[in-house]
């Protein structure tokens, strides 16, 4: 099997099997395509992927390290390729695995950043959203983020049929078409309601599929969402990176802060392992730090 046909078939099977988005395709295409690239250049690899060797996926690793790029990024190429060799291998085109006995770099452990509960109490407190549609649109995808603690993806996905006002809860379509149920407040329900009605009412051919839609009445785009995080973030908080990901961090470092069982935050944040959700258990740890320093008479 030659290396571009094995690459195409693997993502295709990331499309269609898995049911990846399309930025999670595009970047196990990148990572895919670089390494390719580069063995073809350094080795002169053209076609069979039986070709590729341990040393050679060694020299690459190598060589990332070289221009600077950082260990989380470096293993994170480096699972893109474990995930293409074990698809090969079930495929039968490959029968040895050259990365079956390299470890990535060690990465340091890094926190996840997030606001203070008091700047997102700010957002609703102190921000006068502008008049009109994507004022009102713009406080509601904020308040949707850190609420639920979904991801971008999933907001602009949302539709209006997974708000179940019977039983109180968001189902959301998360990595893999994996649903999950978020509990919401009567209060959020209740805008989300007026906020529906609305749609209908002001705008002409609004799209009644999405449940949050521009001024034209059309689906939201990720661009529109970062930038609504980032202005309005910017404005409450200090924080030096701001992003969507910022209020889903946020989100359940406030739940772990009030003690909230961690096995019921990862349901929530739709993590398919506890690994991935005990990063927020060192921020909750640090805040305890932080009381003890300043509270306790021997600190």
């Amino acid at each position: 099997m030659d290396v571009s046909t094995a690459v195409a078939r693997f993502l295709d099977y990331l499309k269609f099997e898995k049911r990846y988005s399309e930025h999670s395709i595009i970047a196990y295409q990148h990572d895919l395509g670089q390494c390719a690239y580069f063995l073809q250049q350094q080795f002169d690899v053209h076609a069979e992927v039986g070709e590729i060797t341990t040393s050679m996926i060694r020299t690459w690793m190598a060589h990332l390290k070289d221009e600077g790029m950082e260990a989380r990024t470096i293993n994170r190429k480096l699972s893109a390729l474990k995930s293409w060799y074990r698809f090969m291998r079930r495929q039968h085109w490959v029968t040895a695995n050259p990365l079956a006995i390299i470890n990535g770099p060690k990465a340091p452990r890094k926190l996840p950043g997030f606001a203070s509960e008091a700047e997102i109490e700010k957002l609703w407190s102190s921000i006068e959203y502008a008049d009109g549609w994507m004022g009102r649109t713009e406080k509601m995808m904020l308040q949707l983020l850190y609420q639920t603690g979904m991801r971008r993806a999933e907001l602009i996905g949302l539709k209006e049929s997974q708000v179940d006002n019977g039983q109180r809860v968001l189902r959301i379509l998360g990595k893999g078409n994996k649903e999950r149920l978020i509990p919401v407040s009567a209060e959020l329900l209740q805008e989300l309601a007026a906020y529906t009605a609305a749609k209908r009412s002001e705008l002409e051919n609004a799209d009644t599929n999405f449940l949050l839609v521009n001024e034209k009445g059309r689906r939201l785009s990720p661009d529109v969402v970062y930038r609504t995080v980032v202005k309005y973030l910017g404005e409450v908080s200090t924080l030096a990176k701001k992003s969507p990901h910022v209020l889903r961090h946020s989100f359940a470092t406030h739940l772990a802060n009030a003690g909230a069982d961690l096995n019921a935050i990862k349901e929530l944040l739709g993590h398919s392992s506890l690994a991935a959700t005990q990063i927020y258990t060192h921020n909750s740890i640090e805040k305890l730090k932080d009381v003890y320093r300043q509270a306790h008479p021997k600190a």
